[in-house]
This record gives structure tokens, sequence and C-alpha cells, in this order.
């Protein structure tokens, strides 16, 4: 009996990750930056622990509730900084939020007034930090080891001639930062290296980065959404590989001017709804939650009207269905076509795509499976299978199979 049960919750479980459908969502992974609380007062929290814990946990609740994947943390990777960290982790973990690590050495820039430190350190000391701190760590993580790498070290490539050389050394850090994750066992992304857009135009060219596994990581600020859009697919077609948008954001005032909080609100909507038609990016951070000019929420948490625009992208409608054959077996690899996004079916032919409005159509097609086009507001209040015939003739057998589901289905 005890074995019998044992078996029976191992095969539920089975058929529960089986069936399982990822939520609908625009991008890969989606983020909110808080360096003006995490990095900025780091120093002034490490004397207010009490402080710090009601001011982590009262943001990231709330970057949490916009339906972010992660949070951006910009804590200082130093070990003076780490009590400040651990708690940030800590809130994060508190939330069900995967981490963006988006600190780095106080030498590199001459934060908190260390001194320098030279790439050969810099890559020393973030070996030792990721395989001395496992804790600090989950499978989903991110970790950048020197966002905007130009603002610090031996300088910006653009001004000193040293393009090979930062190349190299943005490679090495990705070798590094993978050897030691993998020596702890754990999934995280580290090839995500913010740069200035300039910066990624003379840097990441197809070579760089394709040696960096395919991304190209852009802190940008764009007057229009027009060319927000624009730039990202720019940044595709030279680098031959996907783009994040490490830091965007509105207003900054020698770029936008004033901004109203309902005009804040306008240009988001407007940018992020350009961004959904642009299948080249893959992940965005928003810059910053609290303590700037484009922030989402004022320091006492009082939402902007920008907020419920992030959530209505970070945490969009979709239908949900299954792409079946004409004997009701799931068919894997489907691709479902919508107006922005294209997804694909599971391995029980489920598929989840989200959708802004309930305008346009949906194409569904398979290899060797007649396509079909439904209107969106069908499938959003039909939730029967959706059937694609065989583009041949049904076998014998698959005759019989037919004749049989049939004589059940009356």
């Amino acid at each position: 009996m005890k074995k019998t049960l044992i078996w029976l919750i191992l095969i539920c479980w089975w058929l529960s990750k089986a069936t399982t459908v990822s939520a609908a969502a625009w991008w890969d992974f989606q983020s909110i930056d808080t360096m003006k609380y995490s990095r900025d007062p780091s120093r002034q929290f490490l004397s207010d622990p009490a402080e710090l814990k009601r001011v982590s946990d009262q943001q990231v609740k709330l970057i949490a509730e916009t339906g972010a994947t992660h949070v951006a943390i910009a804590t200082p990777y130093d070990e003076e900084f780490l009590p400040v960290l651990k708690t940030w982790v800590q809130m994060a973990r508190k939330y069900n939020l995967k981490v963006w690590f988006r600190g780095n050495w106080s030498g590199w820039e001459g934060w908190f007034e260390y001194s320098g430190i030279s790439r050969e350190e810099h890559l020393a000391k973030t070996a030792a930090f990721i395989k001395g701190h496992p804790e600090l760590f989950v499978d989903g993580d991110m970790f950048s080891p020197c966002p905007e790498c130009e603002n610090g070290g031996p300088g910006d490539p653009r001004m000193n001639g040293d393009a090979q050389g930062y190349r190299q050394f943005l490679i090495d850090q990705n070798r590094v930062a993978t050897t030691a994750f993998k020596q702890l066992g754990k999934n995280v992304k580290v090839n995500l290296f913010s740069m200035n857009g300039d910066v990624a135009e003379l840097i990441m060219d197809a070579p760089t980065t394709k040696q960096l596994g395919g991304i190209v990581t852009v802190d940008h600020y764009v007057k229009t959404p027009t060319q927000m859009a624009d730039d990202v697919q720019d940044y595709a077609r030279r680098s031959q590989g996907q783009v994040v948008l490490g830091e965007f954001g509105a207003p900054i005032p020698d770029i936008h001017g004033a901004m109203t909080p309902d005009e804040q609100a306008r240009w988001l909507d407007e940018t992020l709804s350009k961004l959904i038609d642009v299948p080249e990016l893959v992940g965005l951070n928003y810059w910053v939650n609290v303590g700037g000019s484009t922030q989402l929420w004022s320091d006492a948490g009082e939402p902007t009207p920008a907020v419920a625009i992030l959530k209505k992208y970070f945490q969009p409608s979709a239908i949900e269905n299954q792409v079946v054959d004409s004997l009701g077996q799931p068919i894997v690899a489907a691709k479902i076509r919508g107006l922005h996004k294209t997804t694909h079916s599971n391995s029980e032919g489920q598929f989840s795509l989200p959708y802004l409005s309930s305008e346009g159509d949906v194409v569904i097609s398979a290899v060797g499976y007649q396509s079909r086009s439904l209107p969106l507001s069908e499938l959003i209040v039909n939730h029967d299978p959706i059937q694609l015939t065989s583009s041949k003739p049904l076998t014998v057998w698959q005759r019989v199979q037919a004749w049989w589901r049939s004589l059940f289905a009356k």
C-alpha cells in the first residue's frame, strides 16, 4: 500500500510538471532597479540596520506587486557592504523575486573613497566573491560583475582607444563568473554587461557578442518611444544578437525635459507598446523605483500613474489553450502567432499567449498540419482545444481511432 501511494504521488508530480504552462510574458525577464537606495546610502544603512530592513522591505514588496520577475540590486560587492547586500537579497527572497546583481567593486569607480583597482584585481575579486558567498545566489538570478565598466578602471574605450582591451575584459569577466557559478552548481546568468549605447556600438561587434552568449545589454535613455524601439533593433542588427535594456526610463530632464506624472505614464505606455513588437528584446530593467526623476513611487511608497502602466505589461492578459489533432492528441511545438508575439505549445500541446487588446487574429500552425486563423476575441471566451487537421490523409488505424473516439463522444 505504501509503495502504491508513493508511485501515485510520483505520477501526479510528473503530470503536473509535464502540463505546466509558463505564465504569459512579453519578455524573458522584467526587472526594476533600486540603485538610489540599494547603493547610494549603503554606508548609512550599516549604522541603522532597522531602517535598512524597513526601506528594503517596503520597496521590494512594491516591486513584486508589479509582476516583475527580478529586482535589480546595486549594492557594492566589497565586504564592508555585505550586510546591506544580504538584507536586500533577503527581501527579494521574501517576496519571491530573483535578483539581478548590478553592483561593482567600489574601487572600480572610486565609490566611498575606495582606492582604484586594476582589471586583473577586479577579475580575481569577483571570482572570490562568488565562491565565497554561495548563500546569496539561487537559480534564475543574474549577476553583472561590472555594469557600465567604461565609467571606471582604465576608462572609456571611446576615449582611450582600447576597444580590444575592453572587449577582452568583458570576455574574461564572463569566463570567470561562469566558472565560479558552475563550481557552486548555481544556474545564474552572467553575460549581462550593461554599457552606454555609444559604447555598445563600438564594442559589441558580432564576434564579441557571440562570445558573450549572444546578448547585448544597453543602458539607454532616449527622447521618443519610436527612437527606443528603432535603437533596440539597430543594436540587434549590428551585434547579430539579442538585446537587453539594462536601464531605461523617463523623464531624464536633459533628454525629455519636465514631465507631469501623467505624461511620464503616457511615455512609458507608448514605449512598451512599441517594444513588445521588437522580438530581439528579451529583457528590461526600469530605472529607477524611488529617488530619481524617473521614479515610480514616492519615498513614502505612493505610486505614480506609471506603476499601473508597468503592471499592464508585466502582468498581461493572456489566452491559455491547447492545440490538438483530429484524435484529440496534443500537438507539440505548434506555432501560435498573435498580433504582437509568437509562442509555441509545450509537450502537452498547451500554450499561453499575451495580448493587449481583443483585436486581430491568431494563427496556429504546425509541421504536417493545415494552419488555422482564429479571431482573438473568440479565443478569449472559447476555451475548447484548438484542433488542427493533418495535411495528409488519415491512415486506417487513425480512422479507427477517430471512430472509437466519436463513440465515446456520443
